[in-house]
Parts: structure tokens; sequence; C-alpha cells
């Protein structure tokens, strides 16, 4: 079961082509300049088991992939990652926004790593308000990096994606 703020199934915004995004209810980061402060609060969202979340986003014929926003998706590792899997049995591809670095979920709880082992992309680190930028795509500082998780799995250290689709391009 998950506590979420809000879904959106027609997504352009958090990751290349049509995607739903899942926005977790709760962070403990309070990142100065956020763009989602009502997620902030823990326990105050809408309750949802994952199979059916599964459900919604297989509604929208056109979704090819799913991000997880928030709020702070790993700090409900367990039932994100259990989502994360159901989706990837079914073909989507599966990113996710953390203020956490990956060195940091490298070394966090067993849950936060069964997540980030459960997903394709990661853009990681705190949004930093004196880092914005309008000018990234799918981030909103300097800081942040999107990875490929798969890859910086394998490596034991951060790997940047090399998909041009997730850097904005055609």
């Amino acid at each position: 079961m998950l506590d979420l703020s809000g879904i959106v199934t027609d997504s352009i915004v958090d990751g290349p082509g049509i995607r739903t995004t899942i926005f977790s209810q709760g962070c403990p980061h309070h990142c100065e300049g956020c763009h989602n402060p009502e997620t902030w609060e823990f326990g105050t969202g809408t309750q949802m088991e994952e199979e059916r979340l599964l459900q919604i986003v297989e509604e929208n014929p056109l979704c090819r992939g799913v991000t997880f926003s928030g709020g702070e998706p790993f700090a409900q590792a367990e039932g994100f990652a259990k989502l994360a899997r159901l989706l990837k049995e079914k073909g989507y591809e599966v990113a996710s926004y953390s203020g956490y670095t990956f060195e940091q979920l490298l070394s966090g709880s067993d849950a936060q790593r069964e997540l980030l082992a459960s997903i394709d992309i990661l853009i990681d680190g705190p949004f930093l308000l004196s880092e914005r930028s309008l000018e990234l795509s799918f981030r909103g500082s300097k800081n942040q990096r999107i990875l490929d998780v798969p890859a910086s799995l394998a490596a034991g250290k951060a790997v940047e994606t090399t998909q041009v689709r997730w850097q904005g391009e055609s």
C-alpha cells in the first residue's frame, strides 16, 4: 500500500514520451524552492494498492514509461519496489526521482537498495535553488544526474545515461 499525493496519467515532463507519473506523499528533504512542497508531510495522501496503480497505468495505451516522483519515493521504498517489479513485468520503463544520491541509496536500507535495483533510470540528488536551470531536461538543478541504474549497479558507481531521449534531444 502506497501513500500518494497524486497521479498524472499523461505526463510529458517527467521523462521521454508519454508517461504516467506517480507522486509519493512524504519527503524528508524539504528542499528550498521545491516544486511540490505539498508532498512533504507524511501520512496525509491517498492510500492505494500497487496492483490498482498498475491497472491505472495500463488504462493508457500510449504510456510506455512510469516515473516515481514526490515527495520522496525512496521513503516508501518497499511499496515502490513492489510496484516497479509489477510494471517491469509488463514491459514498462521505470524511472524515479530522489533527493538522495545514488551513493546514499547504495548504502541505504535493504528496501531502498531493492527499489534501486528495480528501476531503469534514477534522477538523483536534492533540488538546489542555487543550481536551478530551466534549460535542463527532466531535472530542476544542475547537481542532479540522470543515471542508468543497471549500469551503475554493475559498475558500483554512478553512470549517467547515454540514451539521447533522456537528454532531451530527438
